[in-house]
This record gives C-alpha cells, structure tokens and sequence, in this order.
C-alpha cells in the first residue's frame, strides 16, 4: 500500500439507543473515538414492522371502499 493516502483506521465505539454499545474499527472521524446513534435496528420503523403494519392497514381500507358493501 502507497503510504499517506489513506484515512486513519482505528477504534470506534458505537452507542445504540437503547445504551448498548458494539466496539468496531472505522475512518470516521469523532470525538473521543465514540459514536451516539439515534436510530438502530431496535428501534427503526423497517426492522421492527411497525411501518408494515401500517402501509398494510391502509391497502385493507382501500380495498374495503373499493369493493365493500355499501
């Protein structure tokens, strides 16, 4: 490798939400090697379906003024 081309490569310590915290090696650059995550998979709408829920109660309702007895 050509030297003084790349980024540092170091320790990150990564905050979940939920105060848990994963050790891991990154080039990102922060402050005192520790990153605070505001959104993370036990919290975000993708991972825990609530998002699904809703797009599915919706198709429920469309189908329901659609094709629903009146």
């Amino acid at each position: 490798m050509k030297k003084g081309i790349h980024p540092d490569y170091k320790e990150l310590t990564v905050e979940m939400s939920d105060g848990s915290s994963v050790v891991t090696r990154s080039t990102m650059k922060v402050k005192d090697g520790v990153y605070k995550t505001e959104v993370d998979s036990k919290n975000h709408p993708f991972y825990i379906g609530s998002d699904r829920m809703i797009a599915a109660a919706g198709r429920v309702d469309k189908f329901n003024k659609k094709y629903g007895k009146k």
